[in-house]
């Protein structure tokens, strides 16, 4: 309460009645105490998940009961599953895993995450039969491509169990293999080499001999061009995917533009929960990696990850500069990198993090980590490892656009009173910026997530090019933010979830960049060209 009175007082200052102006404050503050809690449970399910692993079974209960407008019919039902199994009331818990298949739950989730837990329910003879007349495959996630270069492409994959997973690309020679294991979570990634540039090629799948069919997806890939080679493609971007089932479709809409890389800019599954990784991490990224949707898009089109507070700790995060501290860092980071598909990730075992680079031709993808060595006292969301990574990054790039991805955005004033964006952590901004000054970067284009609408501002630099930030901050999210107006803001929507994307032609005479800007039932909703001249320096 004390707090939220210090924080809405700036608010109020204007006011010409001091008595008016607490009154209004005690309300506000009041409306505050009671209402940001509410705001806060986006997530029933996962709430109750929660409780669940810290054997709290009641409070799961009341967490499912007491969310009806929030709560999906499907999920609820594969928890209270989870809730019966609890309190080892196995033949209800069957009835219920009935339930939630019905209501539209992927069968393969009883074959997943939080296998423990689940392992009464699978040894029912009942459950067997079912198990059996369903005939779901061994291969419970993926593929999920990723590591795409001009001559290679990775394929990711989770199974029930250990199982030997190959890849045949077509027209290349011979089957790629990996065997999934219980120590490395059944998890598992097929590395394929000797490609061809920019060119597409369709693959098939083989578990434990068997080929793997889905006539829904399509399993085919295009890899990307050659450092500086001139090409035409797209790149697919945004962050704060919250689990929301009816939102899921944005996952198909994306595909259809045939992105060659869709790059999640954090809060991408929205853990919350850093303490205990192991139960709420996999159950987090299990629901997502089961989607259909998600799943389409994933089998066809190379996936890029940072993470941000939700995915990696709390909310708003500060967790320091120390490599091993808090201790729940460097668990959270092995489960996040094994459920993704990233290329190289962060500065190795002495300076661990998810920052990574890839190119696509004379395109340059630079994303950062926003959260592990975040650090007020010090005054940096980076840490040096990572800024000096990002300034010989920068400093060695030949490519004609370069992308800098920041889980949370640049741009000044976007979050009025937080620090949880770069406006708290101004000193190294501004570094970052004249660096850029300095050493003559040109093709610079700013990318983030974080903000729950999508927002294109423009940061006026005297000493050198205007830089434009695109934010895509909603892709599944049901919590909205207002569209803040700042000097720099070009153009604002928050009006119902969407997504971005950049289309280059650096093959034309002046190289360019469109960006635009989708809701979720595909409609465009904004579109901005920007040549690479826009971003130099002037003589």
């Amino acid at each position: 309460f004390i707090l939220e009175f210090f924080f809405l007082m700036p608010l109020t200052w204007k006011m010409k009645d001091f008595w008016h102006r607490s009154q209004k404050l005690l309300w506000l503050s009041i409306a505050c105490f009671f209402i940001t809690p509410l705001l806060g449970q986006h997530d029933r399910e996962r709430n109750a998940f929660r409780y669940l692993a810290e054997d709290k079974v009641e409070k799961a209960y009341f967490e499912l009961k007491n969310g009806k407008k929030h709560t999906d019919p499907a999920e609820k039902a594969f928890i209270s599953t989870l809730c019966l199994l609890k309190e080892e009331k196995v033949k209800q818990a069957l009835m219920m895993a009935r339930k939630a298949v019905k209501e539209g739950l992927p069968f393969e989730r009883f074959l997943g995450e939080p296998r423990e837990w689940l392992k009464p329910l699978r040894e029912m003879k009942e459950f067997r039969h079912w198990q059996e007349s369903l005939n779901p495959s061994v291969l419970l996630h993926g593929p999920m491509v990723g590591q795409v270069t001009d001559l290679t492409a990775s394929f990711w994959f989770r199974t029930d169990g250990p199982c030997e997973i190959e890849v045949e690309i077509t027209g290349h020679s011979g089957r790629e293999k990996i065997t999934t294991s219980k120590e490395n979570g059944f998890v598992g990634v097929v590395h394929v080499d000797g490609l061809l540039p920019n060119t597409y090629f369709a693959y098939r799948i083989f578990v434990n001999g068997e080929e793997y069919l889905d006539s829904s997806r399509e399993f085919g890939f295009r890899t990307f061009p050659e450092p500086g080679e001139g090409a035409r493609f797209t790149i697919a971007f945004g962050g704060c995917s919250g689990f929301v089932p009816e939102y899921e479709k944005v996952w198909e809409l994306i595909a259809d533009h045939d992105p060659r890389a869709m790059l999640m800019l954090g809060d991408n599954v929205y853990i919350d929960d850093p303490e205990d990784v192991k139960w709420t991490g996999d159950y987090c990224y299990s629901r997502r990696h089961s989607r259909p949707e998600w799943k389409k898009l994933t089998a066809k089109t190379s996936m890029h990850a940072i993470y941000d507070d939700h995915d990696f700790g709390m909310d708003d995060c500060v967790p320091g500069s120390e490599v091993d501290f808090p201790t729940w860092k460097k668990p959270v980071l092995v489960n996040f990198n094994k459920n993704w598909n990233n290329p190289p990730v962060g500065g190795g075992l002495e300076n661990p993090g998810c920052w990574q680079t890839f190119t696509l031709g004379q395109v340059q993808v630079i994303m950062l980590d926003c959260r592990y060595y975040r650090d007020r006292k010090k005054k940096s969301m980076l840490g040096p490892v990572q800024k000096n990574w990002l300034f010989k990054t920068l400093n060695k790039s030949e490519a004609t656009f370069k992308i800098i991805a920041s889980s949370v955005p640049f741009s000044a004033g976007i979050k009025p009173g937080s620090k949880d964006p770069w406006d708290g952590y101004p000193e190294e901004r501004e570094e970052i910026f004249s660096f850029i000054e300095q050493e003559k970067i040109e093709g610079v284009l700013l990318i983030a997530a974080d903000r729950h609408r999508i927002d294109l501002r423009k940061t006026k630099r005297p000493e050198g090019y205007d830089l434009f930030e695109f934010v895509s901050g909603r892709l599944t999210n049901r919590h909205v933010h207002p569209v803040i107006k700042t000097d720099g803001l070009v153009w604002g929507y928050n009006r119902t979830c969407g997504y971005c994307l950049l289309h280059f032609d650096t093959k034309a005479e002046k190289p360019q960049v469109k960006l635009e800007a989708y809701d979720n039932s595909g409609e465009l909703l904004f579109a901005k060209k920007i040549d690479a001249t826009e971003l130099r320096f002037k003589d």
